[in-house]
């Protein structure tokens, strides 16, 4: 137990408080978001469209959940430095937010019998079970090292199949606010991988060199097992309209993120990647709808919200 508390007025590691002062500011909650005012557009989606979109986002808050719950607070409970505690502990409050927005996306276009099917679903998805339960062992049973992998693998590779139709939509301007969610969530996404990929390239420096080889050996085994799942999930998930294809590709681009960020070797060769995708993942130039863009990027500044409520989802319904 800690018997020292946190000086923010020392340096650090150099990076560390970077990193959660960035946090602070891409700070967002989805009530600051009118994702019911994306009904209009949510009725002129295609049944196979709203399944498709639905458990995108179900999934995602599955794995959100373990993020969370789980594979954070490992993260942070397996350092002594009390500002990488600090920095690890609000992004697992970040996880929880978009855990949380995945839900409140459910609450406005699902009705409840669709949203009980949604959590139905995410029990019986046989690749999606798989990933839970893995990435669960993973991060209990694992080193130090091991659970940087998961996380990484997890946030900066596997949730972009999810991502991507939510991308995809709101690139050909349809369910843009909800597609404004989904760039806060990437914005954050990009952000973890990053900060943990450096604290694993620290740890991994200091590694002899046949241990080093063992864990270069030891990740590309878990990506590879994971693309292979990840692409099983894609074909079922994505069937129905034709998109599994560019969904591996968008997959494949950021499974080599991800090896960036850990500081190794890639694994795939490049290949092109649907604009349209892209576009919602690069940040730094805003977006087309700038009312609610990433701070620093497109002029976000929050309002007085709201609280949403059920008869405002029906007005919006019936608008």
């Amino acid at each position: 137990m800690s018997k020292s508390a946190t000086n923010w007025s020392e340096a650090g590691d150099g990076f560390t408080q970077a990193f959660y002062v960035q946090q602070q500011a891409q700070l967002w909650f989805s009530e600051e978001i009118p994702i019911a005012s994306d009904a209009a557009d949510w009725r002129a989606l295609s049944p196979a469209e709203r399944q498709c979109y639905t458990r995108v986002s179900a999934g995602l808050n599955a794995m959100d959940t373990l993020q969370g719950e789980v594979g954070m607070p490992l993260l942070a409970a397996g350092e002594e430095d009390h500002q990488r505690k600090a920095t690890l502990a609000m992004f697992a409050f970040m996880e929880n937010v978009h855990a949380r927005s995945y839900s409140m996306a459910n609450k406005t276009f699902l009705s409840a019998s669709e949203e009980r099917d949604a959590f139905e679903w995410i029990e019986a998805q046989p690749h999606l079970q798989r990933k839970i339960t893995a990435f669960r062992r993973l991060y209990e049973e694992g080193d130090a090292l091991t659970r940087m992998m998961a996380s990484c693998l997890l946030e900066t590779a596997l949730f972009y199949s999810g991502f991507f139709y939510p991308l995809y939509l709101a690139g050909q301007g349809k369910m843009s606010h909800m597609g404004e969610v989904f760039t806060l969530i990437c914005a954050d996404e990009a952000l973890h991988g990053t900060y943990v990929g450096l604290l694993f390239q620290e740890r991994f420096a200091a590694l002899p060199e046949d241990e080093q080889a063992e864990v270069r050996a030891r990740f590309e085994a878990l990506a590879r097992e994971f693309y292979e799942n990840e692409c099983g999930y894609t074909d079922e998930v994505y069937a129905a309209l034709g998109l599994a294809s560019e969904v591996k590709k968008f997959v494949r681009y950021n499974f080599n993120i991800c090896c960036d960020n850990l500081g190794l070797e890639r694994l795939f060769p490049d290949e092109e990647v649907n604009p349209l995708v892209l576009n919602g993942i690069r940040t730094t130039g805003g977006t087309t709808h700038d009312f609610f863009s990433i701070k620093g990027a497109g002029g976000y500044s929050k309002i007085a919200v709201t609280p949403l409520t059920d008869a405002a989802v029906r007005e919006a319904w019936d608008a």
